[in-house]
């Protein structure tokens, strides 16, 4: 390869990157105000025949149950945090070094991030973008406006997205009027909704249920960037 092809080569790797890392803040910048019209993992459920249940549902239009339960489901310090739980992402690690299964440390910041531009997956690749995507979704979003889009985006059962679209689904009412067992009940799927149904849960979705509507009740100031009392 001669030098003026390789330097043009470079410079359009270089062009390409910064490209690359600039859309992540652009495209976040537009979705603070406008609701996402579509996801990623919703184009790839419909492209597989699922089709794609959703209704998007402003954050006071949505249950303080409901918030409160993925709160305690998903992210306990959802709160206080800069969109990392650092002290589980160590005990991921030290999982991981062990050879022993890793416990979740996704917290709601890093799973909107995903749910909103990337792909699923477990590889290095999607986490470092997903890291990437997390800290300027933290700049320049609320933590409000995070948990109403995760509301939103999050998948709820095959080809049923966002909290408004699952109310209806598995309980035949809005998001705003859920109960308090209904929001637990939602919230105890969010790691397998396609294995497991709000609307007819086993004994495990049941029992997990119950321990959140324990813990909603615990969280107290924990709940103080989001408002309003489960």
């Amino acid at each position: 390869m001669n030098g003026g092809l390789w330097r043009s080569v470079r410079k359009a790797v270089v062009v390409a990157a910064l490209l690359l890392l600039a859309l992540p803040p652009l495209v976040l910048i537009v979705y603070r105000v406008v609701p996402p019209p579509i996801t990623p993992l919703m184009a790839i459920r419909s492209f597989e025949g699922e089709g794609m249940r959703r209704q998007w549902a402003d954050l006071e239009d949505i249950s303080p149950r409901l918030r409160a339960a993925v709160i305690a489901a998903e992210d306990n310090l959802f709160c206080r945090h800069f969109g990392f739980d650092v002290e589980a992402l160590q005990e991921a690690y030290e999982d991981w070094e062990a050879g022993e299964r890793s416990r979740g440390a996704s917290t709601i910041s890093m799973q909107t991030s995903k749910n909103l531009l990337l792909w699923p997956g477990r590889s290095f690749v999607r986490k470092g973008l997903e890291a990437y995507v997390t800290l300027w979704l933290e700049l320049l979003w609320p933590k409000t406006r995070i948990l109403e889009v995760y509301l939103n985006v999050a998948e709820w059962g095959p080809g049923v997205f966002g909290a408004e679209a699952a109310a209806r689904h598995h309980f035949g009412t809005s998001a705003a009027r859920l109960s308090r067992r209904q929001a637990a009940l939602m919230a105890a799927v969010l790691p397998n909704p396609r294995e497991w149904s709000a609307g007819r849960p086993g004994p495990y979705v049941q029992k997990r249920a119950s321990a959140l509507d324990r813990r909603m009740g615990q969280l107290g100031p924990l709940l103080s960037c989001v408002g309003g009392k489960p």
